[in-house]
């Protein structure tokens, strides 16, 4: 399981931008979990990552949050399993999904203005809302 981690077609995190270690998980469990270190501490240096252009950076930022520090380390604990192993594929899962999500650009948004035949339609669907709420009251005398 420990190699380089598959982004999306063509990129790849290289395993030496990768660092792993495990911890005691932990919750419930029994006697077995003070003796198991089955919480896995994955590390990913993303300044060595060629395909992270400024904007993909920017995004990552935003999105990772409190999990990319200052040395730019994007950091990803997994424990929701029993055994090592299936947190490490958890872990590496989560990263790749991460950094593949900040791969994608955002589109750009292009203003329109609404058309005058829905400006109409709309301010006559109101004008008949209005009469018909006016007709509920009761009638005043004068």
């Amino acid at each position: 399981m420990r190699g380089p981690l598959e982004i999306g077609p063509g990129r790849w995190v290289p395993a030496h931008a990768i660092d792993v270690s495990t911890a005691r998980s932990s919750g419930p469990g029994g006697q077995h979990v003070n003796t198991t270190e089955s919480k896995v501490l994955l590390v990913v240096d993303t300044t060595a990552l060629p395909f992270l252009d400024d904007g993909a950076r920017a995004r990552l930022r935003a999105a990772a949050g409190s999990r990319l520090d200052d040395q730019g380390r994007l950091h990803v604990v997994a424990q929701a399993h029993r055994d090592q192993l299936r947190n490490l594929e958890d872990a590496r899962a989560r990263a790749a999904e991460l950094l593949a999500a900040c791969l994608v650009r955002p589109k750009r948004r292009v203003p329109t203005k609404k058309s005058k035949g829905s400006e109409r339609r709309r301010l006559e669907g109101k004008a008949i809302t209005s009469r018909k709420k006016a007709a509920r009251r009761p009638v005043r005398d004068e």
